[in-house]
């Protein structure tokens, strides 16, 4: 296997850190058909509207969409189709617990390859974000800019 291939990301939700405030990340595999793996193997995954539910004891990758590979013939798979994920009994008891209790939400942040060349999904535990939150948060990455402007400009002097 290439060096580049070793953890290499195939997809990531970039958008689910500005919609959610991230309380826990967990690593799970995935089950997949032998056409997903290539397909993310060429990155052709959208992990935008995903998010994973906990149905009878398990774990369920939901609106992941993994488009059809390239090459593949009638046998291609569904791209939206609903994916079992791989976690401990311990894990799901707990993620259920959460989601029940604490009114919390499962997104998957990315998927990629470990060095073992086995796709993972990095699901974090997440709260939905209000409006005015968001707008807190682009105000302090602003501030933070500007701050980082004039101490780079105060050093030139």
């Amino acid at each position: 296997m290439k060096q580049d291939d070793l953890n290499k990301v195939a997809g990531s939700n970039r958008k689910a850190f500005h919609d959610y405030s991230i309380e826990e990340k967990i690593e799970a595999g995935l089950i997949l058909k032998g056409t997903e793996v290539k397909s993310l193997r060429e990155g052709r995954v959208n992990l935008r509207e995903g998010y994973a539910t906990m149905i009878n004891g398990k774990a369920i990758l939901h609106n992941c969409h993994i488009g059809e590979y390239s090459h593949g013939n009638i046998m291609n798979h569904e791209p939206l189709r609903a994916r079992p994920m791989l976690l401990h009994k311990k894990q799901i008891e707990k993620l259920t617990e959460k989601i029940k209790l604490k009114g919390l939400t499962i997104v998957p942040l990315r998927i990629y390859f470990n060095p073992r060349g086995i796709a993972k999904v990095e699901l974090g535990v997440a709260r939905g974000k209000k409006h005015y939150d968001k707008r807190d948060a682009v105000k302090k990455r602003d501030a933070g800019r500007e701050m980082d402007r004039a101490m780079k400009t105060r050093q030139r002097d």
